[in-house]
């Protein structure tokens, strides 16, 4: 778990959000990700808002998505990068599955196993989280995770109706006017 590996590595992250600006919030995550040292993104999904899984009741709802990284830190150094750009966003951790401004999870690390009680791997909800396999698989259909298809454990995860395509606010200024300004 501390130990690089010899050549880059896919690793599949999920990033959350449910308070403050959530898609600046993203996107701030996922440039800072990376930018770091031995971490390059490679793919991003489709954002999803989903109502919260577990936790306080009236939390609002998530905005959701996944990426790719290639990576040469060892896992424990991935985890520490995802927990500092939690920290660059405010995240605190105060209540389990509570309302927060960035959660980032390491879901798969190459083909990596663990039972680390600091990192466990693959995740170990992420094969019934709708949030999680639904915009993974829209990223990358043939996508496997404990030698399951993901976008097969996509359709069976009980939130998987609640997940919906993320549509961006319309800025007053980006309102299509029906002309091609001609």
């Amino acid at each position: 778990m501390e130990t690089a590996p010899a050549r880059p590595v896919i690793a599949v992250l999920a990033l959350g959000s449910n308070l403050g600006a959530s898609a600046h919030t993203l996107s701030e995550a996922i440039a800072e990700l990376g930018a770091a040292e031995g971490v390059e993104v490679v793919a991003e999904s489709p954002r999803v808002v989903t109502a919260p899984v577990g936790g306080p009741e009236g939390q609002p709802d998530y905005l959701n998505q996944v990426i790719e990284v290639h990576t040469t830190l060892a896992p424990l150094a991935l985890l520490e990068l995802a927990h500092r750009v939690e920290q660059a966003h405010h995240r605190e951790r105060i209540v389990r599955w509570g309302p927060r401004t960035l959660d980032i999870d390491i879901i798969t690390f190459g083909t990596l196993t663990s039972e680390d009680e600091e990192l466990t791997l693959p995740h170990p909800r992420a094969a019934e989280r709708g949030f999680v396999l639904v915009p993974w698989s829209w990223m990358d259909p043939g996508a496997f995770v404990g030698g399951k298809s993901v976008f097969e454990l996509a359709e069976l995860a009980a939130d998987t109706p609640g997940v919906r395509a993320y549509q961006p606010p319309v800025e007053a200024g980006d309102a299509a006017s029906g002309t091609d300004g001609a």
